[in-house]
């Protein structure tokens, strides 16, 4: 058990011995992979969190026990596989910031704008429609990111690593502190500061809404990098959702008047919208310029509740 970390090859290895190793690196808390095409191979296969036998040459009972069989007995293969799954887990971790990013801020600006004034800005019908674009297209247009080089060069994640990371939550509460700002502004003051009435106002607040949430599907595609553009031609399905989006957007402010409850906007109050939502890219720029600690956030908070249950 405690040599274990320090073998690099094991020659004339029996199965018992290939088993006993990938179970003495599970207990060490490792994630193990094992390849291998015979039947002696077959216990260790089973045994390890990620089995990959040989689709040609390996044996039936080896392809059974595995999780991943390569077709061209081709060990180049299992980079592929390992590129395609820290893509789709990277993609995953997109649409989950970018979910959060528009419920903290819906949830904040419907419940304080209910507290004080008792009306919401957001009708039912609105919601529906914010939902849609965010499960659907939203979700459509970030899982179908192809996979860079760039994470090959990234660590492993663990088991116990959290799905939402410090960047993650540095983005989204950024992005939703913004939206809650620049929202609950044109709910409170918007009116007096355009000179419009409540139904334009209502209207000005759920399409700025929108627009920032397309506006932030872009800062989105990547969570680390300031360049959010970068490769953005190659992925054709993702400008043709947000074209979707737009096209949908306008025709729910400008001709869906009484279902979606709003009234036309002239050319100078969609410029307002366009104006709050852009200033998106800017502020995506300037948080990925702080630097947050690989240590998961909430794990100060376990600890310090820890020290004062036991003080």
């Amino acid at each position: 058990m405690e040599r274990v970390e320090k073998i690099c090859v094991m020659a004339r290895s029996s199965p018992f011995d290939k088993l006993l190793m990938v179970q003495c690196l599970r207990k060490k808390g490792h994630v193990v992979a094992v390849t291998g095409d015979g039947m002696n191979d077959a216990p260790a296969l089973k045994e390890a969190d990620i089995g990959l036998s040989m689709g040609i040459h390996g044996t039936e009972v080896a392809k059974e026990s595995s999780d991943i069989v390569i077709l061209d007995d081709n060990f180049a293969s299992v980079a592929t596989v390992l590129k395609w799954g820290r893509c789709v887990y990277n993609n995953i971790q997109k649409f989950i910031q970018f979910q959060l990013t528009v419920n903290v801020a819906v949830l904040v600006i419907n419940f304080v704008a209910a507290i004080s004034s008792g009306e919401v800005p957001l009708t039912a019908v609105q919601l529906l429609w914010v939902n849609l674009f965010m499960d659907t297209l939203g979700a459509l247009a970030l899982a179908t990111e192809k996979p860079t080089k760039e994470l090959m060069k990234k660590k492993p994640v663990g088991w116990t690593a959290p799905l939402i990371t410090n960047v993650m939550w540095r983005n989204l509460m950024a992005q939703a502190l913004y939206q809650i700002a620049v929202l609950l502004t044109l709910q409170f003051k918007g009116e007096s500061i355009f000179g419009v009435n409540k139904k334009v106002n209502d209207t000005l607040i759920f399409n700025t809404f929108v627009l920032c949430q397309v506006f932030n599907e872009f800062n989105a595609r990547n969570l680390e990098k300031k360049n959010v553009f970068k490769g953005i031609h190659k992925n054709k399905l993702f400008m043709a959702i947000i074209g979707i989006t737009l096209v949908l957007q306008v025709v729910m402010v400008e001709f869906l008047k009484k279902f979606a409850n709003t009234e036309r906007l002239n050319w100078g109050q969609w410029g307002i919208c366009i104006g709050f939502a852009a200033a998106s890219w800017p502020i995506g720029w300037l948080v990925k310029c702080i630097t947050v600690p690989e240590r998961p956030i909430f794990s100060y908070l376990r600890l310090n509740y820890l020290k004062a249950l036991f003080k």
